[in-house]
């Protein structure tokens, strides 16, 4: 990933001298493990975990020739070693070292997207509850709908943030898998008790059936759960943009000094974090179809996935992670504007109380579709009179006829809207 989107923490994960650290502890382990059993001297362990060194630039001249990675790998850490390299990477093959390094590194990348992810559901629990009363007018269709509050809209980002750390934890469980079962996953050459020495040492659970490799479908989770957190990520930055708009001027994202918005115009302040961050949630969900297509390999493994990997793997963890941490930033700097909130609550007076009145109509013994057609022409002649709902209804034969003055003032009251916020709110913060 380029480094403008670059977290540092993240960025280590994914290092390559972090992948080859995690290759040498996987090679190390086994070799202690074969040590245990008698296949491997104690003494040539002492000198490897002594010895054994990662160059990185020297791995990377060795592939140049041998154009294998796990080779190259394995020849540079056996000239820092000497003589006793040789009994690194017995009866296993590439992938056992690969995969379970990997393991590892997915292990650390899925923690970091936890750990960045529960910061943003305390600020979304936060800013939730701050506003857990400030009325705004709800839209569907981009329309106004009826009122709700802005409390509310954070909960249900909150609730799926939440949701998002479920799947996160179960995705941590999934990909904690490490193998060291050979070239076709048979143990031929392998006794069972060094994979579990390994994956033990490792943090990791031994892989049930392996092949040459761990079964994808554990990846392909991994970038699934990635691309549903951007989709998270995406719902809360697009509501952000809309509410931005000029006509709207609900809320704005933050805007620091000596920032500027246009080259051209002065004026502009522009939701750039949520697009940008809108615009990395297609990548990942790219990703994820990319990583469902590589489930399915050739018998017991080809290379097809390989190269995808190298660039996904990287890529799709450092995205979330940026897009967490700058979400973040933008709901903790976010201007909110309640004033603006009531004034467009305003716009359509009362109007939006039509579903209450069609309920209280009901109530009084008529028909729903009969209701409907009494309460949309009131509503109507409200809107194109310009006159409020209620003044619309204390003028209606029709409405007059079964509710009180008394009736249709309080079904234009804005505060019966909210009588269940609290039990929302109780449901959605009760852990």
């Amino acid at each position: 990933m380029i480094p403008r989107y670059t977290k540092p923490q993240m960025a280590a994960v994914w290092s390559e001298k972090n992948r080859f650290h995690k290759m040498l502890d996987v090679e190390i382990f086994a070799a202690e493990a074969m040590s245990k059993i008698g296949i491997v001297p104690k003494k040539a362990i002492e000198i490897i975990k002594k010895k054994a060194k990662v160059n990185v630039e020297r791995i990377s001249e060795i592939e140049l020739t041998v154009k294998h990675d796990v080779i190259a790998f394995l020849s540079a850490v056996t000239e820092t070693i000497g003589p006793e390299g040789s009994f690194l990477h017995l009866g296993m093959t590439s992938s056992d070292v690969l995969d379970t390094a990997t393991a590892a590194q997915l292990r650390e990348s899925t923690t970091l997207i936890i750990e960045e992810t529960k910061k943003l559901a305390n600020i979304t629990k936060n800013l939730a509850k701050k506003y857990k009363m400030t009325p705004m007018i709800g839209r569907t269709h981009g329309i106004h709908a009826e009122p709700m509050t802005f409390g509310l809209k954070v909960a249900s980002w909150h609730s799926e943030i939440m949701r998002s750390l479920d799947r996160l934890n179960f995705t941590l469980e999934t990909v904690s898998y490490g193998k060291i079962s050979g070239a076709v996953g048979t143990m031929a050459h392998l006794d069972p008790k060094i994979e579990e020495y390994v994956c033990k040492k490792m943090k990791l659970k031994p892989e049930p059936v392996s092949t040459q490799i761990i079964p994808r479908d554990r990846y392909s989770v991994y970038f699934s759960c990635l691309a549903q957190a951007g989709t998270c990520l995406e719902r809360i930055a697009v509501e952000i943009r809309h509410l931005q708009r000029t006509e709207v001027a609900e809320l704005q994202e933050p805007f620091t000094k000596g920032q500027k918005g246009s080259s051209s115009m002065p004026h502009k302040r522009n939701p750039i974090i949520s697009e940008n961050i809108c615009g990395l949630a297609r990548l990942l969900r790219g990703y994820a179809v990319t990583a469902m297509e590589s489930v399915a390999l050739w018998h017991e493994r080809d290379i097809s996935h390989s190269s995808t990997e190298r660039i996904m793997l990287p890529d799709a963890s450092i995205t979330l992670h940026y897009m967490l941490v700058r979400m973040q930033n933008l709901l903790l700097g976010l201007n909110i504007y309640p004033e603006n909130m009531q004034a467009n609550l305003d716009k359509t007076k009362d109007i939006i109380f039509s579903g209450t009145l069609l309920l209280a109509l009901v109530d009084k013994g008529l028909s729903r579709e009969e209701s409907y057609e009494i309460v949309q022409e009131v509503a109507f002649d409200a809107k194109d009179n310009r006159i409020s709902l209620e003044e619309a209804c204390l003028k209606s034969r029709k409405i007059s006829k079964y509710l009180t003055d008394k009736e249709i003032k309080r079904d234009c009251n804005i505060n019966a809207q909210f009588k269940n916020i609290d039990y929302i709110f109780k449901h959605v913060f009760q852990k």
